[in-house]
């Protein structure tokens, strides 16, 4: 019996790499000239978000999503890695940078998203800071 003749692929749908035997295909590359990264790293997870200057998400990902659980969430490798994911969706020349949070894949994250080639046009620091703080619990009374 003959052996059957691989289809050609479209440029679109191209295979960039594989993670545990899943093949990851890049399907809709979204070429835009500007956008905006959103890093929100907490202690047990990082967030990667990028969104055009409207706000509409384009991609997204986290340390949960590329199989990192638990503590290991929070660690500055798998901040890098979501970072790494997020951008290969995208096809990005220039972006602003929002970081949130006080979690240890702030830095990681950033750098990772500066190897990629991406001019930044600046890096902005938006973590919530409080003013006076919360509601001190009442008093007990004895």
């Amino acid at each position: 019996m003959a052996k059957a003749i691989p289809r050609a692929r479209s440029r679109r749908n191209i295979r960039i790499g594989s993670h545990r035997n899943v093949r990851i295909l890049r399907r809709n590359v979204r070429r835009m000239p500007k956008g905006v990264i959103h890093v929100q790293s907490s202690f047990n997870n990082t967030i990667v978000t990028i969104t055009d200057i409207q706000g509409r998400v384009i991609s997204w990902s986290s340390a949960g999503t590329c199989k990192f659980k638990n503590r290991r969430g929070g660690t500055p490798f798998a901040a890098q890695t979501a970072a790494t994911d997020a951008i290969r969706i995208v096809d990005i020349q220039r972006a602003e940078v929002m970081i949130k949070g006080p979690g240890l894949g702030r830095d990681a994250a950033l750098r990772a998203i500066r190897r990629s080639g991406i001019l930044l046009t600046f890096v902005r620091d938006i973590t919530p800071m409080p003013h006076n703080g919360c509601r001190p619990p009442k008093k007990k009374r004895v």
